[in-house]
């Protein structure tokens, strides 16, 4: 009789235990602690009470002011196609991602600078009467971000995540929800208002401290030629996993505002939901494989298939508003039940990636810049819940991502690296923002020290990285193991 055969039959099952046990303590402390710790702080702020006062404002009360002008619509468009080009281009040229420049384009053009010094210059750029025109070209501009957004996320990814990938981006969401949830019980009672309730305004400020901007992410790693590493293959899995969990609980948070708001009774709102997500599946699984067929005879998208998508997508992005939601996430789902094979993924891509990202997405950092009023930051005290916001950012993001990668075995350097590219919050973070300014959550101000937060952790990405990841840039990559990365 050989070894094997004499072997007990569950000689294995100690060591199946032991590692259970160690990942059943790990979830425990880096997730569930967390999250016992977000509810309490919850339970907690229910009693604290915001100093009275109107609403925020949002940009649907902004009455226009003037008449609208056509002309001068199309040279703020103009204007702001040119400088988020050249704003762009200056950004990648010092090693940043374009979206660095652009987001620092619109806060320049805002009143934060162009208003404060040239503020006759900026009424005639950026008149009044055209706010709302250029709310609805960069409202349009998100839609097709957020539909490529989604078009770009494979749900295949989260089937084959390695237990780093897994705590990680579990943990990196859990600990900076934590952290905002925590601070809400500092600023609420300083920068809120009552007609905002706590648990709103908590759970807003937790998810804006989550988010990772995947795409940004995305094509940082490939600018570092880290895509194939180990820590590439993570950071890209976290960020999916931190992408869909955000979104998520934004769209609960959105859910709960517009309850309040008694926009829907919340039955209808979810089974309304439910029958979208039950529709949406049908038609994938009726229509969308002869739609893959046709395009896999032809190798292209005709005009027919992308008036098609187009329609498609501003259905959905219909719906889910009229559900009580946001048109966001409409267009956002519809890319993620698309396929997902490469030369379909490139060609929408083609197809729409222009016109989003060159002509309607600069509107939308402007957009953002124009509501941005670092003015309204005065004095140390405001400048203090600046700086903490922004602490408590890169702490949350950091150590939580840090300290699961490092448990879970990945080395010190990769895990800081990991931990430095979740703080990419980009593009993603200013959507969350707006949204959050237009329901009336946030204030003017705190929108304000938010955008900087966003800013400031993008900047910082790819410098941090550089440190750690010298090489690199040089062509020198690390070899990625995916046993212990998981597919991405």
């Amino acid at each position: 009789m050989d070894a094997e055969a004499r072997r007990p039959r569950y000689a294995g099952l100690p060591a199946m235990l032991h590692r259970a046990s160690r990942v059943l303590v790990e979830y425990a402390l880096l997730v569930g602690l967390p999250i016992a710790g977000v509810l309490l702080a919850l339970q907690l702020g229910s009693a604290l009470v915001a100093p009275p006062g109107a609403a925020h404002d949002t940009v649907r009360a902004a009455a226009p002011v003037g008449a609208f002008s056509l002309p001068w619509l199309l040279l703020s468009v103009a204007v702001l196609v040119a400088c988020a080009r050249v704003a762009g281009l200056a950004a990648r040229a010092i090693g940043q991602p374009q979206v660095v420049g652009e987001m620092a384009m619109g806060i320049a053009l805002g009143p934060s600078l162009l208003g404060w010094a040239a503020p006759a210059l900026s009424a005639t750029l950026f008149p009044a009467a055209n706010h709302a025109h250029l709310n609805t070209l960069s409202q349009l501009g998100l839609l097709l971000f957020m539909f490529l957004v989604g078009l770009e996320f494979d749900l295949r990814r989260l089937r084959h995540l390695g237990h780093t990938a897994v705590l990680a981006s579990h943990a990196s969401i859990t600990l900076p929800m934590l952290l905002g949830v925590s601070l809400a019980l500092y600023l609420y009672p300083r920068l809120s208002s009552a007609d905002v309730r706590f648990h709103e305004f908590a759970l807003f400020m937790g998810t804006a401290m989550s988010v990772t901007a995947f795409p940004v992410l995305a094509r940082i790693l490939r600018e570092r030629r880290l895509t194939d590493s180990r820590i590439g293959t993570v950071a890209i899995a976290c960020a999916a996993v931190d992408d869909v969990t955000a979104w998520c609980l934004l769209a609960g948070i959105v859910a709960l505002v517009r309850a309040s708001q008694h926009a829907l009774p919340v039955p209808v709102m979810v089974g309304g939901l439910a029958a979208f997500i039950a529709v949406v599946a049908l038609l994938r699984r009726a229509g969308l494989g002869v739609f893959l067929a046709s395009f896999e005879k032809r190798r292209r998208l005709s005009e027919d298939s992308v008036a098609l998508l187009l329609t498609v997508v501003m259905l959905a992005s219909v719906t889910t508003e009229w559900l009580g939601l946001h048109l966001l996430f409409g267009a956002f789902f519809v890319g993620v039940m698309l396929p997902k094979t490469e030369a379909f993924v490139d060609a929408v891509t083609a197809r729409f990636e222009l016109v989003a990202t060159t002509l309607l997405l600069p509107v939308f950092f402007a957009y953002t810049g124009l509501r941005t009023q670092i003015g309204l930051v005065v004095g140390a005290q405001m400048w203090f819940y600046c700086a903490l916001i922004l602490v408590l950012a890169i702490v949350g993001k950091l150590v939580g991502s840090a300290v699961a990668a490092r448990v879970t075995g990945l080395n010190t350097r990769d895990s800081l690296a990991l931990g430095v590219l979740m703080n990419t919050r980009g593009l993603m973070e200013l959507v969350v923002l707006n949204l959050g300014l237009d329901l009336g959550i946030i204030s003017p101000a705190l929108f304000s020290m938010l955008v900087v937060m966003a800013l400031v952790t993008t900047v910082m990405t790819t410098p941090l990285l550089a440190r750690l990841y010298p090489s690199a840039a040089a062509g020198v990559i690390p070899v990625a193991r995916p046993a212990s990365a998981g597919h991405a």
